[in-house]
């Protein structure tokens, strides 16, 4: 294929993808493939000088919808160039020196995954709100954004002056909404477009959307800068969420990069990259414009966390807790330089929500490390079939109980559980039983027959010497480290029972409420619920587990087997019979190095916000938690507040 041709295939193609995306609120890509594809006409162009007349390379957004009345915005809204290297910012950064001969000042601020929205306020009232359309010409959705019950009605400037930022949904918001829709959102970037661009604003309503503020369009007012336009926000009421600073140089904007690619997954909200604008507003006029982009900004992508691919078939697992868990396979695809084959559809409940069926293009998440999940339907395919329920355990052949969205194996004897019950047992956090594997449970089970904890806890070197891959050193090694972990704690023998919905931090919280396993057994469904984070569900599981003979018989059988549980040492230091709080993202510390330290310090890490919290210790996007404990009085400190009582 010659160029001109790719050039025509390609136009065509991403005409297509922006209308279903910025017109249609229903993409059948994701930013990255749509990104890679423009990139690749964009080289096109530039290799061969010319640019066909309808190329997406001349346009802003999308056209407004006729079903909307259409408004011109006072000052065109611009897209922003993008960069997804140091190199890269380092070029446009010198671009912006050579022009204006000196070092500009930069301002970094989140760029946020949402729809772009320009507010209208004449003599301190909201009059008009509209999208972003074209860039010139946008659609009127003033009665859609009055229902964001944070965004501010009236404002104490009394000029005309033009708001922009960005319509988002929560991912604690997209959760909640999905729990209860018949219809789940795909994401929350379609979940925030979808609201707003609905004729009925109850629509919008129900979503729970916020609208983030970075920008001033038109204004009476003058600035002199970005942070001075970003203070005047703030002053005024809106949210002006993200890590908004100001950096010297290209060098300091990237360590912002890094810094914030760091922390994303743990915001409640979607971002895809960072901004960098010249800070100095008067100095913009004379770096200047393109057709399309400010010179004097840009956007810097984070690698893509969600691509799109063809689901080929769908699998079921049987967990420790007898679920029957349904898992994709994919055609291979890139996802953040990771090639993912294989992802989550959670449930039954949720295959039948998301309506996935197999050979539909599907829409991929991934997030860290965790197993990646099919999020939605991009594209329905002809000759798709649907997901076959199963009606007997693929491990056991036992027939299969359906309780709301879970399937269940109902077979005694089903080898994946047992398993999978007995690597639990021996895991880290639970008894901690060194050298000991899932591929190990499965030796055992199948050559030793062993089913329970309570045998594997009794094994001799002698029952195992003999197997394949061991020898009298690693059968000793491996029966030492059983008895190493005998003389354990309340928490961990806890957790390594497996009682469904009992983790590890759940575990310690019960330990401290209630001192003892054998307290526990005896505790009511009441006594349970007054304990942080465990809700009516959890509490009946406890209490059935416990009320089962088979396995209280089982715990006294481990005892008999020579497991103690020791006392856990009491440590103590400067937050000695604290209860604090995390939220939000500390500069430094990760979540789980913050905790440590405050245990370590003799304090307790709590889920929520109470009035039996002594201290919240919160960061950047802290959200509610904050807010609640401001309005209950507690103690709030920041990381620098923290290093100090902690004398570092």
């Amino acid at each position: 294929m010659d160029n001109y041709a790719r050039m025509k295939e390609l136009v065509e193609l991403l005409n297509r993808y922006a209308k279903l995306y910025y017109e249609e609120d229903a993409p059948t890509v994701s930013d990255a493939e749509y990104d890679a594809l423009y990139d690749e006409l964009l080289a096109l162009e530039k290799s061969e000088g010319y640019s066909l007349k309808n190329s997406p390379t001349h346009r802003v957004g999308g056209a407004p919808q006729k079903k909307f009345e259409q408004t011109k915005h006072l000052l065109r809204l611009y897209s922003l160039d993008k960069c997804r290297t140091f190199d890269e910012i380092k070029d446009w950064y010198a671009k912006i020196v050579k022009a204006v001969g000196r070092e500009p000042e930069l301002t970094t601020e989140y760029k946020f995954d949402g729809l772009t929205l320009s507010l209208l306020y004449e003599n301190g009232e909201l009059v008009q709100a509209a999208t972003r359309g074209d860039g010139v010409t946008g659609e009127i959705v003033t009665a859609q954004v009055r229902t964001v019950k944070k965004l501010p009605k009236t404002i104490s400037y009394k000029g005309k002056i033009e708001i922009q930022g960005e319509g988002i949904l929560r991912l604690s918001a997209l959760e909640r909404y999905n729990a209860t829709a018949a219809e789940p959102l795909k994401n929350a970037r379609n979940g925030a477009a979808g609201a707003i661009r609905n004729l009925d604003p109850a629509v919008t309503a129900e979503r729970g959307l916020s609208f983030f503020a970075y920008n001033v369009g038109y204004s009476d007012k003058r600035f002199a800068t970005q942070a001075e336009v970003h203070d005047f926000l703030t002053a005024e009421g809106f949210e002006t969420e993200g890590d908004f600073g100001v950096v010297k140089n290209a060098e300091e904007a990237f360590k912002f990069t890094e810094k914030v690619d760091e922390k994303r997954e743990s915001l409640d909200f979607l971002i895809d990259g960072v901004v960098f604008k010249v800070n100095d507003i008067p100095l913009r006029d004379e770096i200047g414009y393109t057709d399309k982009f400010p010179k004097w900004a840009i956007a810097y992508k984070f690698k893509a966390d969600e691509m799109t691919t063809v689901l080929k078939d769908v699998v079921w697992q049987v967990s420790r807790s007898s679920k029957l868990n349904p898992l994709a396979l994919l055609e291979p695809v890139d996802i953040g330089g990771v090639t993912v084959k294989r992802a989550t559809l959670n449930n039954y409940g949720d295959i039948l929500k998301k309506k996935v069926r197999i050979g539909d293009r599907v829409f991929i998440r991934r997030s860290n490390d965790v197993i990646p999940e099919i999020t939605g339907v991009a594209e329905e395919v002809a000759g798709a079939r649907d997901v076959e329920k199963p009606t007997v355990c693929p491990a056991c052949g036992s027939p299969v109980r359906e309780e709301g969205a879970f399937l269940y194996c109902t077979g005694e004897h089903c080898a994946p559980q047992i398993v999978s019950a007995l690597d639990h047992f021996a895991s880290k956090d639970a008894m901690d039983i060194e050298g000991f594997s899932e591929k190990t449970a499965e030796q055992f089970y199948n050559e030793l027959g062993i089913r329970t904890p309570v045998q594997l806890m009794n094994l001799t070197a002698q029952d195992i010497v003999e197997l394949d891959r061991f020898g009298d050193k690693k059968a000793e090694n491996l029966i030492g480290a059983i008895a190493k972990s005998k003389n354990t704690t309340a928490d961990r023998l806890l957790f390594a029972l497996g009682i469904d919905g009992i983790g590890k931090k759940t575990a310690k919280d019960l330990i401290k409420r209630f001192g003892t396993i054998e307290s526990l057994v005896s505790a009511t469904k009441e006594d349970l619920t007054a304990v942080d984070g465990i809700g009516d569900v959890l509490a009946d599981n406890i209490v059935g587990y416990f009320k089962d003979e088979e396995n209280l018989q089982e715990l006294q059988d481990l005892y008999n087997a020579g497991v103690t549980v020791r006392a856990e040492e009491k440590k103590e230091g400067v937050f000695s019979g604290k209860r604090i709080v995390l939220t939000g993202s500390l500069p430094t510390y990760k979540r789980g190095e913050a905790t440590r330290l405050i245990e370590e310090n003799g304090g307790e890490v709590a889920a929520s916000v109470s009035k039996t919290v002594d201290m919240v210790l919160a960061g950047s996007d802290a959200g509610s938690k904050l807010e609640k404990a401001q309005k209950l009085g507690i103690e709030i400190i920041d990381e620098e507040r923290f290093k100090e009582l902690l004398g570092l």
